[in-house]
């Protein structure tokens, strides 16, 4: 498996979300985010992610994937031990 740049730009997104409240969204504005962050957005909505095209709160299947995207970047940036 190759992590495309469509990928990365959803992992991205799913790395914005406050995972220490579930009352806080985030919302995408296609006025002033890069068109891959819009596109990623809409492709989260469309998998069941996110309430909203623009983002919106995580869904349950959101929640869980925002934690392992973050838990991800939290190994990947650690300084070695």
């Amino acid at each position: 498996m190759v992590f495309t740049p469509d990928l990365v730009a959803e992992l991205e997104i799913l790395a914005l979300y406050d995972l220490s409240t579930l009352e806080e969204g985030i919302k995408v504005h296609a006025s002033t985010a890069l068109p891959s962050a819009v596109a990623a957005a809409q492709r989260l909505h469309g998998k069941g992610l996110v309430t909203l095209k623009d983002g919106g709160y995580l869904t349950s299947l959101g929640l869980g994937a925002a934690q392992h995207a973050q838990a991800l970047m939290t190994v990947l940036t650690s300084k070695p031990v």
